[in-house]
């Protein structure tokens, strides 16, 4: 008998070294960053920095709320390099998943047994957010574990809060290179689509965040439907949680679609 979920589960069982080595590095980076709060923010000296810097370059990081345990987590990590991190992750698993899989050979190889194209493209979506779940989930248990020692002072429900919005945006770049790849068969086009949005979509919020007059850039950048209202902070944003996650589905089912249609060259 047939193992359900061929394809989600080998993209599982092959990629659990990997997400290992994601899953160690953002613990190094949370354990490294968060507990230096309470000696470089907690005492003021941290806002002092932030008081000294060009207001402009302040606004464009996001750091105007660094001074606390909430903003200093979510200028650090969530906003910054976790973001980096995941958005990485997510975007070489997705470029792979079908792209590669087709450049090596492999898709059309699955396809002679049975799998359809639609299964095959919303299995490899499971597959990649499947592990930014993880990794999303994996982050805030951190965050919550150095909460009191840090002096952080996060509320738990601001970390669930940002744990979705996190999930979201990064998972967002991922479904874009999963699409692109499943729509022109290239893995090196898929990463270097789900990499741009990401790189615009943060330009696009810092560029906003200088001038009211680029406001309208807020409308086109994922990383502001995320973190315009920071959610560590002042909790998730309904309206961006939502244009992130729509999005996303969105695009897994471009994805589908898209192998659908195209022959599939091995």
């Amino acid at each position: 008998m047939r193992k359900p979920l061929p394809v989600f589960r080998r993209a599982l069982r092959e990629s659990w070294r990997g997400l290992l080595g994601w899953t160690i590095g953002i613990a190094g980076v949370l354990f490294m960053y968060l507990p230096l709060f309470p000696s470089i923010g907690g005492n003021g000296q941290m806002q002092q920095i932030i008081d000294s810097m060009p207001p402009e370059l302040v606004n464009a990081l996001g750091y105007d709320q660094i001074g606390t345990g909430a903003g200093y987590a979510q200028g650090t990590f969530y906003g910054l390099i976790g973001f980096l991190l995941v958005t990485i992750a997510a975007v070489s698993w997705g470029g792979e998943a079908i792209g590669g899989a087709e450049e090596s050979g492999r898709l059309e190889l699955d396809l002679t047994h049975g799998v359809s194209r639609a299964a095959y493209a919303l299995q490899a979506a499971a597959a990649i957010l499947i592990r930014v779940i993880w990794l999303g989930l994996f982050a805030a248990i951190v965050v919550l574990a150095l909460n009191d020692s840090a002096s952080l002072g996060i509320e738990p429900g601001r970390i669930v809060d940002a744990t979705v919005v996190f999930v979201g945006v990064t998972m967002l770049s991922g479904a874009i290179a999963l699409f692109i790849g499943a729509l022109t068969g290239r893995r090196s086009r898929g990463v270097a689509a789900g990499a741009g949005i990401a790189v615009l979509g943060y330009a696009f919020n810092a560029i906003a965040n200088q001038t009211a007059d680029a406001e309208w850039l807020r409308i086109l950048s994922p990383y502001s439907w995320a973190f315009h209202q920071p959610p560590l902070v002042d909790g998730l944003d309904p309206a961006g949680c939502a244009a992130l996650w729509i999005t996303t589905a969105v695009l897994i089912a471009g994805s589908a679609w898209a192998l659908r249609r195209r022959d599939v060259v091995g």
